[in-house]
C-alpha cells in the first residue's frame, strides 16, 4: 500500500497496524522527529533536511529513495552523528545520538580499508579498538568473513581484491563491533550491474544471518525496491519525507523478482513521484531566477 502523507512527513502513528496485527518486533530502533540540518548562515545559509521524521523498527531493512541532493546522505550522516541538528532530534536504541558510536555501523560508498593490513586484520581492528584481545578479535573477525564469504582471503590485502570483496570486507567491518544499526551510504554505487545485483543478494543473506536494523541510502529505484521492507522517498531540497512504500514482496528475494509485475508496479509508483519532484524542483529555480 502506498500513501501519500498529508504533511509531507511519516505519521508513525499507525504505520505498522495492518487489520489490527501488531508486528512480533515494535521495538523502535531510530528514531528521526523533526529533524532540520542547515549549512552555511545568512545569505549563504542553505536547508539541506527540513523537518523530516521517520521511525525505524528494530531488524527492519529501510531504504532512502530522492532526488539528486535532497538531502539523503545528510539525513543518514545525522543518525551516524556525523552531523549535529539545527532543530529536532535523533535517538538510536531510545539514546539521543550526539556523536558517532560503535551502536552504529558505517558502509560508504568506497571502502575505507587499511591498506596496509590484511582483510582480517581490518575486520579485527574495530574490536580490538573496543578493547578486546586479540585472540576475541580475530575470532571476531574469522566469522565474519564466514558469513560474508570471504574466509579464503583472509591473509589478503585489500589492493588484491575485487571491488565488490572490498565492499564486503567493509560490510564485515561495519559489523565487527556488533552494531545495533548498520548505516549505508550507496554502498554498491561504484560497482558494475553484474556485481552490484550479486552484492545485493549477498547483504540480504548476511542481514538474514545477523538481524541487524539497516538504514540504506541510494538512488536506485530497482536496489531500494529489491532490498527493502519499506522505502522512504524524499522530496527535493529542502529534502522532508514525502511518502512512503511498502515493500510487500516475499522473501527470500532473488533477482527473478525484479520481472514480477509487482516489482515493476512499485518502481512506477517511486518514480512517478520522484519525476514529479524533480519538476518542481526545476520550475521553482526558474522562478527564483526570473
Amino acid at each position: 500500500m502506498v500513501e501519500i502523507m498529508s504533511d509531507a512527513r511519516v505519521d508513525t502513528s499507525a504505520m505498522y497496524e495492518q487489520d489490527n496485527v501488531v508486528p512480533l518486533n515494535d521495538v523502535v530502533e531510530i528514531e528521526v522527529e523533526k529533524l532540520s540540518i542547515v549549512f552555511g548562515a545568512g545569505a549563504r545559509e542553505v536547508i539541506a533536511v527540513d523537518r523530516a521524521s521517520l521511525s525505524i523498527k528494530r531488524g527492519e531493512f529501510v531504504c532512502i529513495v530522492g532526488p539528486s541532493g535532497c538531502g539523503k546522505s545528510t539525513l543518514l550522516n545525522a543518525v551516524a552523528g556525523f552531523e549535529t541538528p539545527y532543530d529536532g532530534v535523533v535517538r538510536v536504541g531510545g539514546r539521543v545520538v550526539t556523536g558517532p558510536g560503535p551502536d552504529r555501523g558505517m558502509v560508504f560508498q568506497q571502502p575505507t580499508l587499511f591498506p596496509w593490513k590484511t582483510v582480517r586484520s581490518n575486520v579485527a581492528y574495530g574490536p580490538r579498538m573496543m578493547g578486546k584481545g586479540n585472540a576475541e578479535a580475530f575470532r571476531m573477525a574469522d566469522e565474519l568473513l564466514e558469513i560474508v564469504g570471504l574466509k579464503q582471503v583472509a591473509t589478503a590485502y585489500p589492493h588484491v581484491l575485487s571491488g565488490g570483496m572490498r565492499q564486503r570486507v567493509a560490510i564485515a567491518r561495519a559489523l565487527a563491533n556488533n552494531p545495533e544499526v548498520l548505516l549505508m551510504d550507496e554502498p554498491f554505487g561504484a560497482l558494475d550491474a553484474q556485481t552490484r545485483e550479486i552484492m545485493q543478494e549477498n547483504l540480504l543473506e548476511v542481514w538474514s544471518k545477523i538481524g541487524s536494523t539497516v538504514l540504506f541510502i541510494t538512488h536506485d529505484i530497482d536496489e531500494a525496491i529489491f532490498l527493502a521492507d519499506r522505502i522512504l522517498v524524499m522530496s527535493a531540497s529542502p529534502g522532508r519525507i514525502l511518502r512512503e512504500v511498502q515493500v510487500t514482496l516475499p522473501r527470500p528475494r532473488n533477482t527473478d523478482l525484479t520481472l514480477s509485475p509487482e516489482f515493476i508496479a512499485l518502481k512506477k509508483s517511486c518514480l512517478e513521484v520522484i519525476r514529479a519532484e524533480c519538476l518542481r524542483a526545476y520550475e521553482s529555480q526558474k522562478n527564483n531566477q526570473k
